[in-house]
């Protein structure tokens, strides 16, 4: 049995969405037990988001500065912009804000992110789940990244659209993942 199949995701929490109009944000807010320098690192460094983010970069995000995503499941980079690189306390680049707050032995790391309200469940469960992958990297029990495609899968992933579609109080959406790759 592999650390994928042996993975579920934990229950969904610690999000909300702000609406303004057509523009949503998704605030996904997690308690990891790790110094905010040490996420502040798997935050920024390329070698350690292929270990969990839902996307890779050719460079730094620990900058202020151009970098080229590359999103799981599209062919193309984007050049997104890095505007500011606090560290250890705020990254912003693109439509992605990350804020880290020192919190006992460990961080508050909050995530907010821009996302079309039609993809507001699903982007939740992936972050869910790419936040799980990211707590058990910092802990030295690494399961390898689990985004796009992967992510929905897992039984758990459903379940989490779901959990957070209620939550947010939106329809889950009705079609297929594949669907969705295609809009």
């Amino acid at each position: 049995m592999t650390d994928h199949e042996q993975y579920a995701p934990s229950p969904a929490s610690g999000a909300q969405v702000r609406k303004d109009g057509d523009k949503w944000t998704l605030i996904l807010v997690r308690q990891l037990r790790h110094s905010p320098e040490k996420v502040w690192e798997a935050l920024t460094d390329p070698a350690q988001l292929r270990e969990w983010a839902p996307f890779v970069v050719d460079g730094s995000l620990g900058t202020v500065g151009a970098v080229n995503i590359t999103w799981v499941g599209r062919p193309q980079p984007l050049e997104t912009r890095v505007t500011r690189a606090d560290a250890p306390r705020l990254l912003e680049y693109g439509d992605i804000r990350w804020e880290l707050e020192a919190m006992g032995g460990g961080t508050r790391l909050t995530l907010w992110h821009s996302i079309d309200r039609r993809f507001i469940s699903w982007g939740a469960a992936g972050w869910h789940i790419c936040f799980d992958v990211l707590d058990r990297f910092l802990a030295d029990d690494p399961i390898g990244r689990i985004a796009g495609a992967d992510a929905m899968k897992f039984n758990g992933w459903q379940r989490l659209v779901g959990e957070y579609a209620k939550q947010f109080g939106v329809e889950t959406p009705g079609w297929s993942p594949q669907a969705a790759q295609k809009s």
